[in-house]
């Protein structure tokens, strides 16, 4: 597990690359709750990269845009079709995954999809629980659930519910009870 200050320090330093090349990003993962509890430690941290029509892959973005700048390594796995970014200032180094936008979080990243917590870009609450939800659904694992049921049970009138997949939601609310308080205020704020 790791410091959630030197998390941010190193989201910090690649957000600045990625910005300064102009291309959209946001982190994700248990980052942001450890952020928003204030947290000392978090094990968890991606950034999601846009590509699209007339540009390169996410991952050919990121490694032209840390090429050359001796804080940051890549390892392509091409077989497991993964990117990992290594910040090497700090000791030991950290290393954050790189995530295709659309395959993990909203195809965009804008407004919309993106708040700003410590002047780095994560996703914003209700594209985090919609990704964790979506990865709780693939592999079960008790660290997602215990994101969503962080983010929904403090933050629940933040959350847009249009962006939350119902069906799923209904089915992880049956398994923790913990998060049905604020999956049933929420959907009583629209109106279900």
């Amino acid at each position: 597990m790791s410091e959630t200050r030197r998390l941010l320090q190193a989201a910090a330093a690649l957000s600045q690359v990625l910005r300064a090349k102009g291309i959209p990003h946001a982190f994700y993962g248990s980052i942001i709750s450890a952020v928003l509890a204030g947290s000392s430690h978090s094990d968890e941290i991606y950034c999601i990269v846009q590509g699209g029509q007339s540009q390169a892959h996410p991952f050919r973005r990121v490694r032209d845009a840390i090429a050359g700048n001796d804080d940051f390594a890549a390892t392509h796995s091409p077989w497991t079709n993964r990117l990992l970014v290594s910040y090497r200032r700090l000791i030991p180094a950290i290393e954050i995954e790189i995530l295709p936008a659309g395959e993990t979080g909203p195809r965009v990243l804008g407004e919309g999809s993106v708040m700003v917590l410590h002047d780095v870009p994560f996703l914003a609450l209700s594209e985090f629980v919609r990704a964790k939800l979506k990865s709780w659904t693939i592999r079960g694992l008790e660290r997602d659930a215990q994101d969503i049921i962080f983010v929904l049970s403090r933050f629940w009138n933040r959350v847009d519910m249009n962006r939350i997949p119902e069906a799923d939601m209904e089915q992880f609310a049956a398994r923790h009870a913990d998060v049905a308080p604020a999956w049933t205020a929420l959907k009583r704020k629209y109106g279900m």
